[in-house]
């Protein structure tokens, strides 16, 4: 019963057009699609900058440093060899 079942549904999916599906699931993409006028402007370097610039003045490279310092410390002092 569970074959035969499953033998139909890959019989029909095997029929059924990619069109017909999106029709009888009421899937229908709208045809007018408005355009945006305005470009997005994107200052990459700008954006890059201004996070850096964040990361000093909040003393997270502080934080980075010491625990890039520990972590290796950590590391030679554990591994064997």
């Amino acid at each position: 019963m569970v074959i035969g079942a499953f033998h139909e549904a890959a019989t029909w999916m095997a029929t059924m057009h990619w069109a017909d599906l999106l029709q009888t699931t009421h899937w229908h993409l709208p045809l007018n699609t408005a355009v945006l006028d305005n470009p997005i402007q994107v200052d990459l370097f700008g954006d890059v900058q201004r996070a850096f610039n964040r990361f000093v003045k909040t003393g997270q490279i502080w934080a980075f440093l010491v625990g890039l310092i520990l972590g290796y410390l950590f590391r030679s002092f554990t591994s064997y060899g």
